[in-house]
């Protein structure tokens, strides 16, 4: 029995079309869009992400960390700032050691013992009384040059200009206790020396001392009559023959000139010799 192409057709048609029991699947509510995932992929999106934060975190830190060559920059730095430091300190020290060497007191202090009895003299005032380098007691303190040119604004220095052999000498001497106490005068020849003038004129009369003349000197004292001690009728005396500085100043005139005014507050020839024989530095 054969199969018209009719029915054949009609079959194919039939095939295509749903059938009434088969309806499409609707969503519902109750129905998700997508399953959800499950706690694992969960848990594994967020460790990724704390591991990022913890990898940025630690990158952050390792950058902030100096390398080899910051290391380096860095300790040049303080050891460059630690340098300029000591330097500054040294400096400031120098300086102030310096100031202090041209101070009296610094005499005193370092070579305390041979120069104890110096300083009064320089410090004692000029409107009394004081002392002299042995300890003898002063009436009249102006007749002392020390006290005098304290008063004018000069330190030990302004006279007494140091050489390197004389420190030396006078340092060791200090160190083997071979000094006298207290140290012998320096004469004015040898101040002047030490300065590497001529004559005790150069040394005192000058443009920073005592800005006048011989013959300006000479008229001062013209009051003195005959004996006067700036005339030169026995040629140009040494300043430092009557003119002391750490004892009371001396009338030289007087070995030869009993006569001879002695100026207030100063000595004799004769008691000067005394002074010095009562201290065992006779001719100095």
């Amino acid at each position: 029995m054969s199969i018209s192409d009719d029915t054949l057709r009609n079959g194919e048609n039939a095939a295509d079309e749903p059938r009434n029991d088969q309806t499409p699947h609707k969503q519902t509510a109750d129905t998700p869009d997508a399953a959800p995932q499950s706690t694992t992929d969960t848990d594994k999106a967020a460790s990724a992400r704390e591991g990022t934060t913890v990898e940025s975190t630690a990158d952050n830190a390792t950058a902030t960390l100096p390398t080899g060559e910051g290391l380096q920059a860095s300790k040049k730095r303080r050891r460059a700032t630690v340098a300029v430091v000591v330097a500054a300190v040294v400096v400031v020290a120098a300086v102030g050691m310096f100031v202090w060497h041209e101070q009296p007191s610094f005499c005193s202090a370092i070579c305390h013992n041979p120069m104890d009895s110096y300083l009064p003299t320089y410090e004692a005032s000029i409107d009394g009384s004081g002392t002299d380098k042995w300890g003898n007691t002063v009436e009249d303190a102006s007749s002392m040059l020390a006290p005098v040119h304290a008063t004018a604004g000069k330190t030990c220095m302004d006279c007494h200009v140091p050489t390197l052999s004389e420190q030396l000498t006078e340092g060791a001497e200090w160190i083997t206790g071979n000094y006298a106490s207290p140290l012998g005068e320096r004469t004015l020849d040898q101040l002047v020396a030490a300065r590497g003038l001529e004559n005790s004129e150069e040394f005192c009369m000058n443009d920073t001392c005592h800005n006048f003349s011989r013959e300006d000197l000479e008229k001062k004292t013209a009051w003195m009559g005959e004996i006067n001690p700036h005339s030169p009728q026995h040629g140009e005396q040494d300043c430092g023959l009557c003119h002391k500085a750490h004892r009371e100043s001396v009338m030289y005139c007087s070995q030869c000139h009993t006569e001879a005014v002695v100026p207030d507050g100063w000595v004799s020839y004769q008691e000067s010799e005394d002074l010095l024989a009562q201290s065992g530095t006779a001719g100095q």
